[in-house]
């Protein structure tokens, strides 16, 4: 199943022709089963995507929502809700924290933090105009002193952490008027259950959060 979602081109990044992703379109049930008996992560079902036009703020009030619309509904696994329009969650806090900046910042820090040959986890990128990075869970406990001690407390930034209690939607799940959810850097062997340090990480975000913060409108879902 190494090639279960594809990949994507973003800028000067590498993805699958779009044909090639929707031969290999999945169900939420077989990306649920990957996510848990591959890589070992938690996942949740989230409510069904609606047809409705771009959501705006989410109904949980949670600042940069990371599932807008889309929340855990009880009763169970995908397996219990086999629906073609279930969504996937994954509970942060647990394997991972992720960290949420917008598209443009999060691409211009990933190419430079390869370019250093930094080791970057996998990556989300969201319809709603965001990249997540995967990192070490507890990240989002310690953000306040670890941008305190790089020296970005006092800056505007639009980064958000998000730990526990929180859910991002995972792959392939469709954000209602938007689109799905993808992967940019998918989880390897390497770091899927080790997923890096945040201060690896964190000063190149900020940095390219500051510098692209005054240039970047508020997406469209966030309005209202």
């Amino acid at each position: 199943m190494d090639n279960l979602f594809g990949e994507l081109r973003l800028g000067n990044l590498r993805l699958a022709p779009l044909g090639m992703r929707r031969r290999t379109r999945v169900t939420a049930g077989q990306a649920a089963a990957e996510y848990t008996g591959r890589w070992g992560w938690a996942v949740v079902v989230g409510e069904p995507a609606r047809a409705t036009a771009a959501p705006a703020r989410c109904h949980c009030g949670t600042p940069r929502c990371a599932a807008p619309g889309l929340h855990p509904v009880p009763g169970g696994g995908p397996a219990a809700h086999p629906g073609p329009d279930v969504s996937v969650l994954f509970p942060t806090g647990r394997a991972f924290d992720v960290l949420d900046v917008p598209e443009q910042a999060g691409l211009q820090a990933l190419v430079r933090l390869e370019r250093m040959g930094t080791q970057v986890g996998p990556v989300l990128t969201a319809p709603t105009g965001r990249l997540q990075f995967l990192v070490a869970a507890g990240t989002a406990r310690r953000l306040p002193d670890l941008l305190y001690r790089m020296g970005w407390d006092d800056a505007a930034l639009d980064l958000t952490c998000h730990g526990e209690g929180s859910f991002v939607a995972a792959p392939p799940t469709v954000l209602s008027g938007l689109g799905p959810v993808r992967w940019l850097r998918r989880p390897t062997r390497d770091n899927a259950g080790c997923p890096p340090e945040a201060r690896l990480l964190l000063g190149t975000l900020a940095y390219a959060c500051h510098r692209g913060r005054e240039r970047t409108p508020e997406p469209a879902w966030m309005a209202g």
